[in-house]
């Protein structure tokens, strides 16, 4: 070893300089030269070309073909092709209208690793099971996955998320066909999932538009998700969530967040959800959170909320819905402030006399008080519940009275003196104009 390494030592030249030895001085000059030119060169990710007519031609011999980081550029065409499994980091980007059609035999793409983005494809035909939850994309066990600029149809399931985190969904749009629940799947479905963000989607047709479950700290912005069979948004057992400047408008049973606390609800537009079990948005067991600034309009129930507690309604509009608000029981520490009320059949209706909850500066349409010290706020306090919307609840028939004198006369003998209503249940201070 010595002998081996003795031409590297320097040596010492008149004078007293030093200087290397020629043939190590040489050696290591073209190790260098090698370093840079080689190394470099082998760590950039490549780029592979798929077209109907070129040397690769499928997705999954592309695959296959491509090393971690690599992109695939997939030329306009149709790839008739099913169950393509990615399984390294990869980009693929449509160049024109690339079309992935599964043929109705199954799953079309699943995601098995990390950093995988699917950019502008469009992915049709998806098998329908009764055993398997077949989707346009599956991303599984996957990180820092993004899927963008999407158009799925003829679909089962779209978009489907599983123990993933870290992702983006984005700009997609899933048209299906659904008419029955039974043979029909979710748009975008997040399943044991935490730090996604799920923005500017156009989901419809389906059975759920956005559906989570287990699903933590999750924000869904500016979605548009109509003419679905069951809910516009559906989410279990998921904390920490926002969602916020959404459109849910014609679903079958409107938005339904159950069994989850900590959710913020800001911006968004529940509109047309009409049914005899409908409503713009279903809470129910949910805890600690936010109703902010959102758009009721035209929905059987603007809001039904059943268990619920500890929920701050503020600066909402809730406008030409058949209830505003129907309470069921066990609803405590919840407070209604700064909300405008316009032109509901019912603003607020109950199902029990107790009443833990505060309302406190909203606007109300049917507000009939007068304002002398001038200070914007009603002089005389409003009671919101009527009788009537009681007597309804109980005894839903009785709904065809609505308008008539007799309703009249009831609702104005329970306010001189309230039996079946809430006695605490007013608004001590009306506002004499519109909040927003």
């Amino acid at each position: 070893m010595a002998k081996r390494l003795t031409y590297l030592r320097p040596r010492v030249a008149p004078h007293g300089s030093t200087f290397p030895d020629a043939a190590g001085a040489l050696s290591l000059i073209l190790l260098l030269t090698l370093c840079l030119t080689w190394v470099p060169a082998l760590a950039q990710p490549g780029t592979i070309r798929v077209c109907p007519d070129c040397g690769v031609s499928s997705l999954r011999e592309a695959i296959a073909l491509a090393t971690a980081h690599d992109t695939l550029l997939i030329g306009a065409g149709t790839y008739r092709e099913s169950e393509i499994a990615i399984d390294k980091p990869l980009t693929l980007i449509a160049e024109g209208r690339a079309v992935i059609d599964g043929e109705k035999k199954g799953e079309v793409i699943t995601i098995e690793a990390d950093s995988v983005t699917i950019d502008g494809l469009e992915v049709r035909n998806v098998g329908v099971s009764y055993t398997r939850d077949n989707a346009a994309i599956r991303v599984v066990n996957s990180r820092a996955f993004t899927i963008r600029n999407v158009v799925m149809e003829g679909l089962f399931f779209g978009i489907y998320l599983e123990k993933s985190r870290e992702g983006l969904v984005e700009d997609n749009t899933i048209r299906g066909e659904a008419e029955e629940e039974f043979n029909s799947g979710n748009g975008i479905q997040l399943w044991y999932c935490k730090d996604v963000v799920v923005t500017g989607n156009i989901v419809k047709r389906v059975r759920d538009g956005i559906y989570l479950e287990f699903s933590d700290r999750i924000l869904i912005e500016n979605n548009t998700s109509a003419d679905n069979i069951r809910y516009g948004l559906h989410f279990m057992f998921s904390n920490d969530d926002q969602y916020r400047n959404n459109r849910f408008e014609n679903n079958g049973a409107g938005v339904a967040v159950m069994f989850s606390k900590h959710i913020e609800m800001h911006s968004n537009t529940f509109r047309k959800n009409w049914g005899t079990a409908s409503f713009g948005l279903l809470l129910k067991e949910i805890n600690d959170a936010e109703i902010t600034g959102n758009t009721f309009e035209e929905n059987t129930v603007g809001i039904s909320i059943e268990g619920s507690n500890r929920i701050a309604y503020r600066g909402n509009v809730f406008a030409n819905n058949g209830w505003a608000i129907k309470v069921r029981g066990a609803c405590y520490a919840n407070t209604f402030s700064g909300n405008d009320f316009l032109h509901n059949a019912f603003d607020v209706s109950y199902n029990s006399n107790v009443n833990d909850n505060v309302f406190r500066g909203n606007f109300w349409s049917d507000y009939a008080g007068y304002d002398l010290d001038r200070d914007g706020r009603g002089d005389v306090p409003y009671r919101p519940v009527k009788l009537f919307s009681y007597i309804v609840n109980r005894t839903p028939e009785t709904i065809v009275l609505l308008r008539s004198l007799f309703m009249d006369l009831i609702d104005f003998s329970e306010k001189v003196s309230p039996v079946f209503t809430p006695d605490n249940l007013v608004d001590p201070y009306p506002k004499m104009k519109r909040n927003l």
